[in-house]
């Protein structure tokens, strides 16, 4: 089959610069894995930017059949370029051009990039997740949140922005630069003291939980996920799978995971983000639903802990998109 496997490695493929930019992951390595993976799975693949002139490229890459149906599947990389929501900008694109593809549509990719509309839809499900409060001053109401509270964009990855803030006083200064520098709000939540885990799904109606991830901070002073945590190696906790949960706590962990991807229109893989407290209470802090690939990532590590190589998970991730456009899994 063919597979256009799509990413954002050049900014310049865009009518004007203008509204909020961000800046380029560098994930080349992975997008190569991915290709390489998808060629060992049989499938005659093309590299392309997610940029104004996709859809032409995708044209003529994989032109529709004799009966106007698909000839080719998207394996979803992208990040966005700019502007508001731009994870959802290829997958709208996709949409509107018919073209099947791995991973959310612009409606899941928008409910799980803004994590208050995260947090606020998976209480509804009975979900726990930290109590929280949005702010633009940093002087707003603080109500019954306890401090620490993190600090960061309502919609931002990578932990860009993220800040621990120890008291009252040094959160109005923390909500004023993620305003400045990401322009948009600041979601103030409590700091959960414990463990963190990573739950990794594979599938849709019926999900597969693969083998939990923990991040073993040790005795470092800063216990979260920070952005040198996940990019530095120095800095990068050591990753125990499959962590050593209580069969009861894995139960409940593995359950309002699947809430969480389920509430937030995951579709293909995902990875939920937990704390686990001094007293055994989960809380999710979030959903990445197109968690990174690499190989030193927390969801190849829980994929590889399950049984899978690099090659057969990028390849099962995609039929299993086959299998929800199509109804069935790939010829």
């Amino acid at each position: 089959m063919r597979v256009a496997v799509v990413w954002n490695n050049n900014n310049t493929g865009v009518i004007n610069r203008f509204g909020q930019s961000y800046p380029m992951s560098d994930y080349r390595e992975t997008i190569e894995n991915v290709v390489a993976a998808l060629q060992e799975g049989g499938h005659e693949t093309l590299l392309c930017e997610g940029d104004i002139g996709l859809l032409s490229t995708l044209g003529r890459f994989m032109p529709p059949d004799s009966q106007n149906r698909p000839s080719g599947m998207v394996f979803n990389l992208a990040e966005g370029i700019q502007g508001e929501c731009r994870y959802a900008h290829v997958p709208a694109m996709l949409e509107m051009a018919g073209v099947p593809y791995t991973g959310p549509n612009p409606l899941g990719h928008g409910l799980a990039s803004d994590k208050v509309i995260t947090k606020r839809l998976i209480r509804d499900c009975g979900v726990p997740t930290p109590n929280f409060r949005v702010m633009r001053l940093g002087t707003e109401d603080t109500g019954d949140l306890r401090f620490p509270v993190v600090v960061k964009p309502r919609d931002a990855e990578c932990s860009h922005g993220l800040q621990l803030v120890h008291e009252p006083t040094q959160l109005r200064q923390a909500v004023e630069a993620i305003v400045t520098q990401y322009a948009q709000d600041a979601l103030v939540e409590e700091y959960i003291e414990g463990r963190e885990i990573c739950v990794a799904l594979l599938g849709n109606e019926e999900l597969e939980v693969l083998p939990l991830v923990e991040q073993d901070f040790g005795d470092r002073k800063t216990r979260m996920m920070t952005w040198e945590a996940k990019y530095m190696p120095a800095a990068a906790p050591k990753k125990i799978c499959p962590a050593q949960v209580g069969s009861r706590l894995a139960t409940v962990l593995r359950d309002i995971s699947v809430s969480t991807f389920q509430a937030s229109q995951g579709r293909d893989y995902a990875r939920v983000d937990l704390r686990i407290d001094r007293s055994g209470q989960p809380f999710v802090l979030e959903i990445n639903n197109i968690p990174s690939l690499s190989m030193g990532a927390s969801y190849f590590r829980a994929a590889k802990t399950a049984g899978h190589s690099f090659s057969s998970l990028v390849n099962r991730i995609l039929d299993i998109a086959h299998a929800r456009y199509f109804g069935n899994g790939i010829p």
